[in-house]
């Protein structure tokens, strides 16, 4: 055995393995222009070897999926409570489920599906339990501490909080990635790649919390008649498979607006960079206005979806009322830590001194599962 860098006493790779290099010059050869090339990264903050046979946003991607913040979001919950159904949706599967929808949309106008893929998988670290409600709640808190936003916290996740590593604080992600996390600050201007995670993002909770409020039966034929999308969706599958009906017609309407989706956003975007013919992503980067778009009649048909569900699912009595009383909980847990900062452990407390008590506290709670706020609050709430 010839010792190399894979081990001591390791054999050398067989024929027909990739170094960085090669899967480097492969992206240069198969991707469009305007893609961002992984060789062509900024770099990270703190300087590291590159890796032998992992381009950068590959590496960024596994470091995101084997992080603790990515393990817990299986236990956070979507929209329904988290444990209220066996295949309702939680924030990882809806994390898969962007990360699927952005690999699908980069492969097919020829960008980076490992970069788009990342930024997809690390979106979401930054939510708080009980969803957007606990979001709500945890941004109240904050109000006069510089508040609360997902996005936000997402950034702090990967760049601060989570501890993997002896040579530096987070992840120590390429900056390409934590750009696509600074979506909504001003002035950024977002890679091709972001701005596909940022609408694949869109295109599967609006069309999984539909499926998801069917499940959970908060919906009914009539209602949902009241949405284009699903009118449309709908009078194709009955075209297509007229003996289908109750759930199985359902999961196909389902389907078919994600199709229909994806499809209206690859061909609308690729319209738009034809018009715009940037020649490198930075100048993709730098376009007036977004290139990865919705068409504008899906754009005001998914404006109105949007408003659909904010009347008929997330305000919901049976969804408001659960989650009214989990961030009743989240709150009093909030308290409970500033009156009791010992409570956080030793890791947390060492922070309190440079982040200060209460960004402490949000980021405690912000990295808790449902489960385990639950637990808190039944074994030492107030």
């Amino acid at each position: 055995m010839q010792p190399n860098e894979f081990g001591r006493g390791a054999t050398l790779p067989p024929a027909g393995w990739k170094k960085r290099e090669e899967m480097e010059a492969d992206e240069r050869r198969a991707l469009a222009p305007f893609a961002q090339k992984s060789g062509d990264s900024r770099g990270r903050q703190f300087p590291e070897d590159r890796h032998a046979y992992r381009t950068e946003f590959q590496r960024d991607r596994a470091r995101i999926i084997h992080s603790r913040a990515f393990r817990r979001l299986e236990y956070k919950t979507q929209v329904f409570l988290n444990g209220t159904g066996d295949h309702l949706r939680t924030r990882l599967t809806h994390t898969c489920e962007v990360a699927s929808v952005s690999r699908t949309i980069a492969r097919a106008l020829g960008l980076n599906e490992d970069l788009a893929e990342a930024i997809a998988l690390a979106h979401d670290l930054g939510h708080a339990p009980f969803g957007h409600s606990g979001e709500e709640m945890l941004a109240e808190c904050m109000r006069a501490e510089g508040g609360f936003e997902h996005n936000r916290q997402s950034l702090r996740v990967v760049e601060l909080l989570e501890n993997a590593y002896p040579a530096f604080p987070g992840l120590n992600l390429t900056g390409e990635v934590l750009d696509g996390l600074r979506k909504h600050e001003p002035g950024a201007a977002p890679s091709l790649e972001a701005q596909i995670s940022d609408l694949a993002d869109e295109i599967t909770y609006y069309s999984h919390d539909l499926d998801d409020a069917l499940d959970f039966a908060i919906l009914d034929t009539d209602q949902l008649h009241e949405s284009a999308i699903w009118r449309r969706s709908h009078a194709r599958v009955a075209a297509r498979y007229p003996q289908l009906s109750g759930r199985e017609l359902h999961k196909n309407v389902i389907r078919d607006i994600i199709d229909l989706q994806v499809r209206d956003v690859v061909a609308t975007s690729a319209a738009a960079i034809t018009a715009a013919a940037p020649q490198n992503a930075e100048e993709a980067r730098r376009s007036r206005e977004r290139l990865i778009r919705y068409s504008d009649e899906l754009g005001a048909a998914n404006r109105e979806l949007r408003q659909f569900l904010y009347a008929n699912v997330y305000y919901h009595p049976r969804v408001a009322e659960v989650n009214r009383r989990a961030c009743e909980m989240l709150r009093a847990v909030f308290v409970a830590y500033l009156a009791e900062p010992e409570r956080l452990g030793e890791t947390a407390a060492r922070r309190i001194e440079r982040e200060g008590l209460h960004r402490t506290v949000c980021d405690y709670i912000a990295g808790m599962t449902d489960r385990y706020l639950l637990e808190e609050y039944a074994l030492r709430g107030p």
